[in-house]
């Protein structure tokens, strides 16, 4: 396989910290909606309260993907990075250009 590790390395650090910085930058979305409605009204509460359980559900697929790019950088110390974790296959170079922190090859992703 032809990877340049340095690079994929780079792309996916570069990757963790745009969703660190996505992450501290809707961590006030998440905290919990406050129950005085005479001073946010019942609508704006409401408004309030759906912002947060979708930021709560964004949230836990930046937690997933960190976890993906964390393995990945795992699999280059190792040496196993670009090979299927299920068929130990080469996983294609346009894939992981589509996805550097993908865990399995096209075959065993359906």
């Amino acid at each position: 396989m032809n990877i340049d590790e340095k690079k994929i390395r780079q792309k996916l650090l570069s990757l963790k910290v745009e969703i660190e910085a996505l992450q501290d930058m809707t961590a006030e979305n998440r905290k919990p909606v406050g129950l005085d409605q005479q001073s946010v009204g019942r609508l704006s509460r409401m408004d309030s309260l759906q912002v947060q359980a979708m930021d709560k559900a964004q949230q836990q697929a930046r937690q997933r993907q960190i976890v993906r790019i964390n393995a990945a950088i795992e699999r280059l110390d190792l040496g196993d990075y670009g090979y299927c974790v299920t068929c130990d296959e080469p996983i294609s170079n346009k894939r992981l250009e589509l996805d550097p922190s993908t865990p399995l090859c096209v075959k065993c992703a359906r």
